[in-house]
């Protein structure tokens, strides 16, 4: 196997578990939600993330070599999480379901349209064919579920806005690739992530410290936010910046919408959410589509 080829199969398995966690980061969201206004949630998962980066000394001399790159680092941690996150928070408190998820799912496809002009890699036909396929299977994933919520202009601005922080994040860290590490990447983000949401957080709590850590005295609201904090900010976002490093952007993100399928089987079994041979035909349609991009990837530099 060639080395671009190895490349490409490690940057692949990484983009799958990574996504695969956030797969379930939808079950220990909605267990924090339960207990913890969104922005403390939010700022009590960024901020232990930040703290756990911190407990690496040897990677941390990494961050001396990358003190020129501080504006676009900033940059990177303002895109994700930051404007992601809270287009995604306002986009679906504004909006339905189906509109949400629909929005949601066209990331994959405008990060592959932009990185067309911008990054100059070009999609092959195939690949765009088996991008709409995969985002198609979500959509109707989306389409079946409780169509709840009443959809809105912020909801639709929000939207879009989480739409572009995603694209933005995809962009950026595929340009800060050849210049800083994945753990330079992830730390930044981590601490722009836990700057960012405590302020909002300590502002919803009104200055109160009491307050803001009163969550934590629920048992469950402590191993959500353990999960999120470690394998959905830490470890996935690490390996999606790896992924990102060694995968063109059509080939990396299309593994997105691998999330809503691990989603729909992490009901299934664990709330016992309904399950229809439609919703199989849809997870099939994703997993084809995934595949379908990879094999369809123009031959040249991963």
């Amino acid at each position: 196997m060639k080395h671009r080829d190895r490349a490409a199969l490690r940057g692949a398995l990484a983009s799958i578990i990574c996504h695969s966690i956030w797969g379930f980061s939808f079950l220990a969201s909605r267990t924090g939600l339960n207990t913890a206004h969104v922005f403390v949630l939010l700022s009590h998962r960024f901020l232990l993330s930040f703290l756990m980066m911190n407990c690496f000394p040897r990677q941390l001399r990494q961050l001396r070599e990358a003190r020129k790159l501080l504006l676009p680092l900033l940059a990177l941690g303002m895109a994700q999480p930051v404007i992601y996150f809270l287009g995604e928070q306002f986009g679906i408190l504004h909006s339905t379901t189906s509109f949400s998820g629909v929005m949601i799912a066209m990331i994959p496809v405008v990060a592959t349209l932009v990185a067309w002009p911008i990054l100059k890699e070009r999609p092959t036909g195939g690949q765009l064919f088996f991008s709409l396929l995969s985002v198609g299977g979500v959509i109707g994933i989306g389409l079946m579920n409780d169509n709840s919520g009443r959809l809105d202009l912020i909801g639709v601005v929000a939207l879009l806005v989480a739409v572009a922080g995603a694209a933005a994040y995809t962009l950026l860290a595929r340009r800060l690739s050849e210049q800083s590490s994945p753990f330079v990447r992830t730390y930044a983000m981590m601490g722009v992530g836990a700057a960012f949401f405590t302020v909002l957080a300590l502002i919803h709590c009104k200055g109160s410290l009491t307050a803001y850590l009163q969550a934590f005295e629920t048992g469950s609201y402590l191993l959500s936010v353990l999960f999120l904090s470690l394998l959905c900010s830490v470890v996935s976002f690490f390996l999606s910046g790896y992924a990102i490093t060694r995968l063109p952007v059509a080939q990396e993100t299309v593994f997105s919408n691998l999330t809503t399928a691990v989603a729909v089987f992490a009901g299934v079994v664990f709330l016992h959410e309904p399950f229809s041979w439609l919703s199989l035909l849809c997870i099939f349609l994703i997993l084809i589509g995934i595949y379908g991009v990879q094999r369809t990837a123009p031959k040249g530099r991963s």
